[in-house]
């Protein structure tokens, strides 16, 4: 696929998660083709480059290492994975990662947002005599956000959890089945 291809693409899955500028794409894309995990190729529907006015579209491919440094990166779930700038796309590829680095990838983010939402109580408590309401209120509302995606991870822990322990064999869901399948989610009767 060409550049504006693959950044309407990744705006479309991403989106408010991530501003993703035509600057900071195509450098990374020739970093990546540079590393041979993906391939540049001219498109052949495109008219000769001097004709048009335009540039000619590199379409992009992933390359055998690229699907394997892709694969990689999908099985890695080490702090990287649920900083704030990594989190999102890595959740974006979720139903292609294993279920036990979707558990740790969500595990660890939450003990990650779990400690921001100390400084932020610890900090609040601190200055809030100082601060004026508009102030407050923004702190009040990043604690709010914060406090609301660790709900929200709560739920994906549990369900995923859930998932493994309750879901048949060959279901076709992404998650992997607990091998023995007979184990139900919490709080349900088989």
């Amino acid at each position: 696929m060409h550049g504006y291809e693959l950044r309407k693409r990744l705006n479309l899955v991403l989106g408010s998660f991530r501003a993703l500028s035509y600057g900071s794409l195509y450098p990374c894309l020739k970093g990546l083709v540079a590393s041979g995990w993906i391939t540049g190729t001219e498109s052949p529907a495109a008219p000769p480059h001097g004709l048009s006015g335009k540039r000619a579209r590199i379409v992009y491919r992933l390359t055998p290492d690229g699907k394997e440094r892709f694969q990689q990166i999908l099985a890695s779930s080490g702090p990287a994975a649920w900083e704030d700038e990594n989190f999102g796309v890595r959740f974006a590829f979720f139903a292609q990662t294993d279920p036990a680095t979707r558990l740790r990838i969500l595990e660890g983010r939450r003990t990650r947002l779990t400690e921001r939402l100390e400084t932020i109580r610890q900090s609040f408590q601190r200055t809030r005599e100082r601060m004026d309401e508009y102030t407050l209120e923004l702190q009040r509302h990043g604690l709010e956000q914060v406090e609301r995606e660790v709900r929200w991870l709560d739920g994906l822990i549990d369900n995923e959890r859930g998932a493994r322990r309750s879901r048949p064999t060959g279901s076709g869901h992404p998650a992997d089945a607990d091998p023995a399948g007979d184990a139900t989610r919490p709080g349900t009767e088989k």
